[in-house]
């Protein structure tokens, strides 16, 4: 113990006589106020890629306020059931986030990733499974969720496959249906909005990729995509 204590001795003198803690980088703390006010939601997407938006038909807020609702509802429905949400990607990433934080029960999460679009603003029909799910669906209460509801094909082809997994029960939420394009019988249960039969894009709705992260819905200008 003694030479322990020489030694360490022996060590602080070396530093000059003080043992100096590592710094650490100070982190900002919640409570104190920030440096510089972020930039306001007009700010941020004035210009850029909203420039190709021809017109917003839903709001940041709308949307959220709809969500909202949607979410309280399915919580409502499924109380007590053993609740496993899909998310259809890319295009119900934000959608789903959003949802599933409106909605107070237990639930699992999982998502399937299908093409039929590529670069085209319609369904070419073929679909193919890119990401299946992670885990079986039998007997389990399954709520898919889509961004968008075109002409159904894609959605009728998932549901197909869905279906043949044995699952409890198997519904969709969709955050727009756009029954103008509907060339399939397809079930709704849950519904954000209507959508008018044009190309949208915003939360989470793209255009050859792009175009997901705006916060809100529009219609893209023609001359982007003719």
């Amino acid at each position: 113990m003694l030479a322990a204590s020489m030694d360490t001795q022996g060590q602080s003198q070396a530093n000059g006589g003080v043992n100096r803690p590592k710094q650490q980088q100070q982190q900002p703390s919640a409570s104190e106020p920030a440096e510089m006010e972020p930039a306001s939601h007009e700010e941020t997407w004035r210009g850029g890629i909203s420039e190709d938006i021809e017109r917003v038909i839903l709001s940041a807020q709308q949307i959220q306020r709809r969500v909202a609702e949607l979410g309280q509802q399915i919580a409502e429905d499924y109380r007590g059931r053993d609740l496993l949400v899909v998310g259809v990607l890319c295009g119900s990433f934000p959608f789903i986030a959003d949802l599933v934080r409106t909605m107070n029960l237990p639930l699992a999460i999982d998502f399937m990733a299908v093409s039929s679009y590529g670069n085209r603003t319609s369904s070419s029909g073929v679909v193919r499974i890119l990401k299946d799910l992670n885990s079986s669906i039998a007997g389990r209460h399954v709520l898919l969720v889509e961004d968008i509801v075109d002409s159904g094909q894609t959605l009728r082809y998932l549901v197909d496959n869905l279906q043949t997994r044995r699952p409890a029960s198997l519904e969709i939420c969709t955050l727009l249906d756009k029954q103008e394009a509907r060339t399939v019988d397809i079930n709704t249960l849950y519904v954000g909005f209507d959508c008018p039969n044009e190309f949208v894009v915003g939360y989470g709705l793209d255009y050859a990729g792009s175009y997901r992260n705006l916060p809100y819905i529009g219609v893209l200008k023609p001359a982007i995509y003719q």
